[in-house]
């Protein structure tokens, strides 16, 4: 094997694909026989894995194993772990099993700790026989995104640049999660950049999506959606910079939460933007199977006192709170350039419906007063300012993935279509250009404050896209969580629904002045759907307790 100088990019992409597929051990390979009864290559094939149950069909996991990952909550598992009914030894090998199938199937992990994991386990295990608890997330599994650092592993994040360096410490939300009693046994894929809503990579390949193979799971944090949607993981952290937590949820159909930036500590992880250039804050937060899997992490997350392990952290604790049973509720409207599909809107328009029978009141918003467009155009301005990420493509040789070239054209369609709403900037240097978006970033804020004090709003409803999961690569911006970013404010999606033959007679064309994927029924059948629902900054915990409240109702 020749050195990284003597290798070429794709040389070396194949030796780390080689060494994470040598970390799955024998007995945990699927059989030849399961994979010859799916439609290869599965990307380009309909395959819906979690329908077909294809997990049980490996016959990889036990019966007992198949339970633990099934049939629990987080908030149940922790608590068998806690009265000795489950040791995380046997909880830890059944969610590595898990995960580790799910690699096989959908290629959603980078790195694996199978191994440091079971040790942990086992550790945590005899601190518990002699009546020791680490913290409230003891025995828990819980995945992390790639961008997070655990030492031993690599943070590469899908850049053939970030290739062979191996992180020498933990990122301090992995150092607060081990402190909490948590076992870290894998990392999630990501798209080249992190930048697309689709988490292909020229290192790791592409991952799917477990309910249809030929449709993307979203991204930036695709990896974490398709593993949890598959039950390989009972907890999980993403990031958000512009929906990477929201819209895998909405794409896999599970839960996520952007939280009010620098609440959770997102130091100290891997990034490709350039150093000091972060102004739209990326935030951590979690993705689950069910909303008291959220809870349970920032409840544990913030009762530590994060700020502690975290210098850029808001330290604000967890708050109690209680909520009203009847809301106010802003409902964001369609935007005439983001154009809904026909299965966002009919689902819209149930919760609506619903929403209204239990009593909420629902106040319907004008697209003069969300600034849907006005506060994308403000986010890719200032995203726009640094080509830190682009740079470290190129040197290194490797092809810009083809989501990421996607959206470059659907915001240039935009562009060409539209008159910019924001003042002429283009006679600007960038400091001039930042300091005049924060100022159009502000007054839109403001504008925002405005709003929600007259309507004397609780929660708002919206969109968490214009579309489901989409085929790859056609997924675009995401217009419908970019703004909540630009605005700083916490935002849930929980999954409602899926794509069904009410939708298949329904037309969707694209406008030459508008931009969405395109539609087509039978290619997104079955697809999970959702809603997004949001509060202002700092308003978290309400944001979630709300989001409880909406859930048990849509529900029935």
């Amino acid at each position: 094997m020749g050195s990284n100088e003597e290798c070429s990019w794709q040389q070396r992409v194949e030796q780390k694909r080689q060494r994470c597929a040598n970390k799955i051990p024998a007995e945990w390979r699927m059989p030849d026989e399961v994979i010859a009864s799916l439609h290869t290559p599965l990307a380009d094939h309909r395959n819906d894995l979690i329908r077909n149950d294809i997990i049980r069909k490996s016959g990889i996991m036990t019966k007992h194993e198949l339970q633990i990952t099934e049939d629990y909550t987080v908030r149940e598992l922790l608590a068998a772990l806690a009265n000795g009914s489950l040791s995380s030894v046997e909880v830890t090998v059944a969610y590595c099993k898990r995960a580790a199938i799910a690699q096989q199937l959908v290629s959603c992990l980078t790195e694996t700790m199978f191994a440091e994991a079971l040790e942990r386990a086992q550790y945590l295990d005899q601190l518990r026989s002699q009546g020791q608890v680490v913290g409230p997330l003891h025995g828990l599994p819980v995945s992390i995104k790639d961008s997070f650092h655990y030492k031993g592993t690599e943070a590469t994040i899908g850049m053939v640049s970030f290739l062979d360096e191996v992180s020498t410490g933990n990122s301090p939300l992995v150092d607060i999660l081990l402190k909490l009693g948590a076992v870290i046994y894998v990392k999630t894929n990501v798209p080249q950049t992190m930048m697309a809503l689709d988490s292909h990579n020229n290192v790791f390949g592409r991952t799917l999506n477990p309910w249809n193979t030929t449709l993307t799971p979203g991204g930036s944090s695709g990896g974490e959606g398709a593993l949890i949607a598959l039950r390989g993981s009972p907890l999980g952290v993403g990031t958000d910079v512009g929906g990477s937590i929201r819209v895998p949820a909405l794409c896999c159909g599970t839960y996520g939460f952007r939280p009010s930036a620098s609440r959770v500590p997102n130091a100290g992880t891997r990034a490709c933007s350039t150093s000091g250039m972060r102004f739209i804050l990326s935030c951590a937060g979690p993705l689950s199977t069910d909303l008291d899997g959220l809870e349970v992490f920032f409840s544990s997350v913030f009762d530590i006192q994060p700020s502690l392990y975290d210098s850029t952290v808001i330290d604000v604790p967890w708050r109690n709170v209680t909520v009203k049973p009847k809301l106010r509720i802003g409902l964001v409207p369609e935007h005439p350039v983001f154009p809904l599909h026909p299965p966002i809107k009919r689902i819209l328009a149930e919760a609506v419906q619903r929403l209204e029978e239990q009593g909420h009141e629902i106040i319907r918003l004008t697209n003069e007063e969300c600034r849907i467009r006005e506060l994308n155009e403000v986010a890719l301005g200032i995203f726009g300012l640094d080509q830190g990420a682009l740079s470290h493509v190129i040197s290194a040789g490797e092809p810009v993935v083809p989501a990421l070239q996607h959206i470059g054209a659907q915001i240039a369609k935009v562009k060409q279509f539209h008159k910019p709403s924001l003042p002429d900037m283009s006679s600007m240097d960038r400091l001039a250009k930042l300091a005049a978006l924060n100022t159009c970033r502000a007054e839109l804020k403001e504008e925002y404050r405005g709003m929600w004090k007259q309507h004397n709003l609780d929660l708002c409803l919206a969109p968490p896209a214009q579309n489901t999961a989409v085929a790859h690569d056609a997924f675009g911006p995401a217009p419908y969580t970019i703004f909540l970013n630009c605005l700083d404010y916490p935002a849930c999606v929980i999954p409602f629904g899926q794509v069904n033959e009410l939708d298949a007679t329904d037309t969707f064309q694209v406008g030459e002045d508008q931009i969405a994927p395109e539609y087509d029924y039978k290619s997104v059948e079955g697809a999970p759907c959702g809603i997004q629902l949001f509060t202002t900054t700092m308003r978290d915990e309400e944001c979630l307790q709300m989001s409880k409240l909406i859930d048990l109702c849509l529900r029935g």
